[in-house]
């Protein structure tokens, strides 16, 4: 187990692939153990058919395993699966190190990233539900005291994992959860426009669309999970409708049930969003597969019949601007440049088409000492002939519907 004293994890990657395919979820974990800061030791790859169900790897294999530990001089084993309970305290006996699994990184590489307190919220009950059948074993002691991956976040001590107590935490972090979940839909219920909402394969480039067309300020990078928190901004479409881009966490392969469940406050975003873009990597080997991952998390959220427009990222890294993906609407799918600002235009142009009318044709009659109402219009509408009468300004034009209630007292019946 890591040294309470060392921040450092030296870890020896392990991974089972069964077909060829696969090989590109290692090359994922390596950057998921960068991202949390791991120093990649060595690697070992097994192909078999199925994973054992004692030890992840074969009998053999982990014996050879354990003595490269040895060698190498790693202090932790990270796998590219979830492991049972059975395989951890199993290779934690043969291997005498640290054991962690794909679920765990991930953890981790979120409770790093939590800025606000219901990201930390969200984070911590994933972490303790995940904990919950793995109560002994070194790969689950937290502690407070150091650094390194399974030690960021609940902060439990021996005393504390006991399971009533971490049963206790659990049920008070959904309770907050959920006033946190009533809280945001009272937010969505109340907003007067349109909702887009970003979603997409960690790293595809959310936060930079999200910057480039609504100048926002949102933190990009070429990490994993740089945007855990959600965000939302404003943006004037080219046909003078307003809506709210929201900007979303990124979603991976074998992505833990346990965040998914515990990011549904968050996530609720995408479910009443109006309008879906999936952001996808067109620079990315495994394209089709990063879409379906999103497409599969979006029906577990139920969010999978929303209008949605692909938009696959990246152009200026291939040779091929044109890129078909089976079952995605070409009228629906436009190629851009996020950070070259490439065909943009062409998006916003889809949105307009994509997104449902909410505006209704109104006639009002603004009197003269109350010209800002005027302005308002203008800014939540499109108004399309202005008359100056002896009682006030008679203003014809297409209103959202939301704002409509507002300007009740003005309208022409």
């Amino acid at each position: 187990m890591i040294s309470k004293n060392d921040a450092t994890t030296r870890a020896l990657l392990v991974s089972v692939i069964n077909n060829l395919e696969d090989d590109t979820t290692f090359e994922e974990l390596k950057l998921l153990s960068k991202t949390a800061g791991v120093e990649i030791v060595g690697e070992a790859v097994q192909r078999r058919s199925k994973i054992d169900p004692a030890y992840y790897v074969g009998r053999g294999k982990a014996e050879e395993i354990a003595a490269a530990v040895k060698t190498l001089d790693a202090n932790a084993i990270i796998c590219d699966d979830e492991l049972s309970p059975v395989q951890i305290r199993n290779l934690e006996k043969l291997t005498e190190v640290q054991i962690i699994d794909r679920t765990m990184l991930i953890l981790d590489i979120f409770a790093q990233r939590a800025k606000t307190s219901e990201g930390k919220i969200q984070v911590e009950l994933a972490q303790l539900q995940y904990m919950m059948p793995r109560l002994t074993g070194k790969g689950i002691e937290l502690s407070q005291e150091g650094g390194g991956i399974g030690t960021r976040g609940p902060g439990e001590t021996k005393l504390e994992t006991d399971r009533r107590h971490i049963r206790r935490r659990i049920h008070r972090l959904k309770q907050e959860l959920k006033q946190i979940q009533k809280s945001r839909q009272l937010i969505i219920k109340s907003r007067r426009f349109p909702v887009i909402s970003l979603v997409g394969y960690t790293n595809a480039g959310k936060s930079t669309l999200m910057n480039a067309l609504t100048n926002a300020k949102v933190v990009t990078g070429d990490r994993l999970f740089e945007t855990l928190d959600t965000t939302t901004r404003g943006l004037m479409l080219p046909d003078g409708r307003k809506v709210l881009v929201s900007d979303t966490v990124g979603f991976i392969r074998k992505l833990p049930h346990h965040l998914v469940e515990a990011f549904k406050a968050t996530l609720e975003e995408v479910k009443e969003a109006d309008v879906l873009i999936l952001v996808a990597d067109g620079s990315s080997p495994v394209l089709d597969e990063e879409i379906a991952t999103v497409s599969s998390v979006l029906k577990e959220l139920e969010a999978d019949r929303k209008p949605t427009i692909l938009a696959i990222n990246k152009i200026d890294k291939i040779s091929s601007q044109s890129v078909y993906i089976r079952g995605y609407d070409r009228e629906k799918t436009v190629e851009i440049s996020a950070l070259k600002g490439l065909n943009l235009d062409k998006l916003l142009k889809t949105i307009c088409d994509v997104l449902p009318s909410t505006r209704q044709f109104a006639q009002l009659i603004i009197p003269y000492s109350e010209g800002q109402v005027i302005d308002e219009i203008h800014q939540n509408g499109l108004v399309y002939e202005v008359e100056y009468k002896d009682n006030g300004v008679k203003v014809k034009g297409s209103i959202e519907q939301a704002m409509l209630k507002k300007y009740e007292k003005y309208l022409v019946k």
